[in-house]
């Protein structure tokens, strides 16, 4: 299927698809916990980046990572013009993607896709039952560096937009276990 027909037959579909080797598939149904991570993403990008030429768009929105490969991040910005007909983004400059025990394995399969896209600047991989981001940044040698974010103390630095988003921010509202503590290695010894 090619990605105008698959534009074309997705305004049909109650449910939203990515078109992933020629084909439609199916996205998974959400959770709350999802949507109000989303919601609080969306919300603190929309913010930082009011007045700038950047906005962020939800899964209704998508990307072209591979030639006639169609993904629907779970929130990203666009930097290029604004074409309100248009169903993918101009420029996208970062993507989110929550994960979930049935998507995990296909978003790190969209994590190599993304990386394959020129303009992108920043991927995350938001865990949703635990305060924990991935964080790919684009170098200036336009090589991928990757850091783990843990605690809601942290921060996410998107410096291509030139804000950082606090990760108690990210998961306002969201119950999420606190970190286990490393225990000893053995009897006495200190906890690591």
């Amino acid at each position: 299927m090619s990605v105008d027909a698959f534009f074309a037959w997705q305004e049909s579909q109650v449910e939203r698809y990515e078109l992933v080797g020629g084909m439609p598939r199916l996205m998974a149904d959400a959770r709350n916990v999802h949507d109000d991570i989303v919601v609080n993403v969306f919300a603190l990008l929309r913010t930082a980046l009011r007045g700038s030429r950047c906005r962020p768009f939800t899964g209704d929105g998508s990307v072209e990572t591979l030639p006639g490969q169609i993904r629907r991040p779970s929130v990203g910005v666009d930097c290029g013009p604004r074409d309100p007909n248009a169903m993918r983004a101009a420029e996208p400059r970062v993507v989110v993607e929550l994960l979930s025990p049935s998507t995990r394995d296909d978003a790190f399969e969209k994590v190599a896709e993304y990386r394959a896209m020129d303009g992108l600047e920043h991927i995350l991989l938001v865990k949703p039952n635990a305060a924990e981001i991935r964080l790919w940044s684009r170098e200036a040698d336009r090589g991928w560096t990757e850091a783990r974010i843990l605690g809601l103390d942290r921060t996410v630095p998107l410096p291509a937009l030139g804000i950082v988003l606090p990760a108690a921010e990210i998961y306002d509202g969201v119950t999420v276990p606190a970190r286990p503590r490393r225990v000893a290695d053995g009897p006495g010894a200190p906890a690591a």
